[in-house]
């Protein structure tokens, strides 16, 4: 299996599509994921970077930032959503 399959094995993160584009949030996203699971894409959209998924420390400091409901943390392990 390659290491790409392996990424997000125990957590998965969405970002609703009608704030991908803010890229006011894309920065505040970035700046407060201890892990760097968010980044700045292309033309200021929020890109959630896969291979940092699972170095997740359920924090909730990405669904604090966000405006309600449009960042969910999932853990895949139990079901568990956190938003």
């Amino acid at each position: 299996m390659s290491e790409t399959a392996l990424n997000g094995v125990f957590i998965g993160v969405e970002v609703a599509p009608d704030v991908r584009s803010d890229a006011e949030l894309a920065a505040k996203l970035a700046e407060v994921c201890p892990v760097d699971i968010f980044a700045v894409g292309a033309g200021g959209t929020v890109e959630v970077v896969d291979e940092n998924l699972d170095e997740c420390v359920l924090c909730r400091l990405c669904i604090e930032a966000a405006p309600a409901g449009s960042v969910t943390v999932l853990r895949k392990y139990s079901g568990e959503v956190l938003a």
